[in-house]
């Protein structure tokens, strides 16, 4: 990196892109190397001015703000092997050649690793782990795109846009589901990231972005490939999840069937590849779905028929949540039934009672994945739920507790030093293999809700 880009100062808030700075002298451009930091550089959404998209998108402004998105992100190497820091250290030589192939459509992205996550039902989801220096240009073309592209989507596409969550696509459903549309036309599409048609996706973003050095680098993206194994396996569909650029271009894709639904007057809520539709009547139903069976098969996309249904909206799980009716016919939501029995089934993975760590250690892995599910099913209202998801896990904290004492000794020591009487410590040392049953009689008298709130395990009720 350059001492002059080093001894720039950063400006604070949101950082633009200065009318016709995109088309100044590119050499100005090449000297400042790799992007640095700034306060407020990854909020930015920089505005293009003259000369082209490609060329605001590699502005030492836009790249700054996209570096400390990606650095934010801390994400793992890709298939160079190269983690942020090795590859701030890459840039700093080598960035003006990078940025000349760039302009000049010369530049091959590296293949994405393949990496497989495992879900909670026992299958796993497929990532594409794109290198640090692919995960940067996407970035960086994404801050230029976005703010063009976005605008022009459908209201009632909520998933990976500026301002709107998950949160705003289960709210809509809720309002037209009190409104009387008790049906819902649920769609699931099936391996939706991996059977991305590549035609036709850059036929629409055509339609939208005129800039043929942006096209082509997007290309280059899809086609970059998938390595497994040390083998690279060529792709002719699919936009792995994974980079920053798929979220948008798979709204790209989808906006189509989201315009035909709004021309036809529908009430429908889609995140990502999950689209829901809500009608009147099973009947009604069935044509919405007979009709986004041919929409989404004119795009080369299948639904996913176990997944999908035409059926009661009440109950039916969307994003987590389920809707059902309280007195005065009020609908409200519920965390789904899937999501509560996900929930407890990555507590055990994070309480295994073989683990071998205290239970300070425990609860500090604990609480990142319970604030953070807290805050998102944060509108059930079912507080039943939540005091009885509550109990369970202090039940399963105090079984852990228990076998880490082990022996009935340790138990008697360590409960009197906790404060209990004689009785109740004899009693439980007494039953000291008895971890579970154990856990849900006397000692509740001593490992309380109030102990587990000195040691800062998070109430969900």
């Amino acid at each position: 990196m350059s001492k002059a880009m080093r001894q720039m100062p950063g400006q604070p808030g949101r950082v633009g892109v200065a009318s016709g700075e995109a088309g100044r002298d590119l050499i100005s451009d090449e000297a400042c190397g790799p992007p640095c930091e700034h306060p407020g550089a990854g909020s930015a959404r920089p505005k293009v001015g003259a000369g082209t998209l490609l060329e605001a998108a590699l502005t030492r402004e836009n790249l700054q703000a996209a570096w400390k998105r990606v650095k934010g992100n801390k994400g793992a190497a890709g298939v160079d092997g190269l983690d942020i820091e090795q590859t701030a250290q890459l840039l700093r030589r080598s960035w003006p050649q990078t940025r000349q192939a760039l302009l000049a459509g010369t530049y091959r992205p590296e293949p994405v690793r393949r990496v497989m996550i495992p879900k909670p039902d026992g299958s796993q989801r497929e990532l594409g782990i794109p290198t640090v220096l692919d995960r940067l240009i996407q970035q960086a073309l994404l801050q230029v795109l976005q703010p063009l592209i976005d605008p022009t989507f459908s209201e009632h596409s909520h998933g990976f846009r500026p301002g709107r969550r998950a949160h705003d696509a289960v709210k809509a459903a809720r309002t037209y589901v009190q409104s009387g549309k008790r049906v819902v036309v649920d769609v699931d599409l099936a391996k939706f990231f991996d059977r991305v048609n590549h035609d036709i996706l850059m036929d629409r973003l055509q339609k939208r972005i005129d800039d043929a050095g942006v096209i082509r680098l997007v290309r280059a993206y899809l086609n970059a490939g998938i390595m497994d194994g040390g083998v690279v396996i060529e792709r002719q569909r699919g936009t792995p999840q994974g980079g920053p650029l798929s979220p948008l271009l798979a709204n790209v894709l989808l906006d189509e069937v989201d315009k035909a639904l709004e021309a036809r007057g529908y009430s429908f809520a889609r995140y990502a590849d999950d689209c829901n539709v809500y009608v009147g009547s099973i009947k009604a139903g069935q044509r919405v779905m007979a009709m986004l069976g041919k929409l989404y098969g004119a795009l080369k996309l299948q639904i996913n028929e176990a997944k999908s249904a035409v059926c009661s909206a009440l109950g039916r799980k969307f994003l987590g949540y389920a809707l059902w009716v309280a007195k005065g016919r009020e609908v409200k939501y519920a965390v789904a039934h899937k999501a509560v029995e996900d929930f407890k089934a990555r507590i055990r993975q994070l309480t295994r009672r073989s683990g071998g760590r205290s239970m300070e250690q425990v609860v500090q892995r604990l609480r990142p994945y319970m604030l953070g599910w807290k805050a998102y099913f944060g509108m059930a209202q079912t507080p039943g739920v939540w005091r009885k998801l509550d109990e369970w896990l202090r039940h399963r904290l105090r079984a852990i507790q228990l076998k880490h004492w082990k022996k009935p000794r340790t138990m008697y020591r360590e409960l009197k030093a906790l404060g209990a009487g004689e009785a109740v410590a004899r009693r439980v040392a007494a039953n000291s293999r008895r971890w579970w049953r154990n856990s849900d009689g006397l000692l509740k008298t001593v490992l309380t809700v109030a102990y587990f709130d000195r040691l800062g395990v998070p109430r969900l009720s």
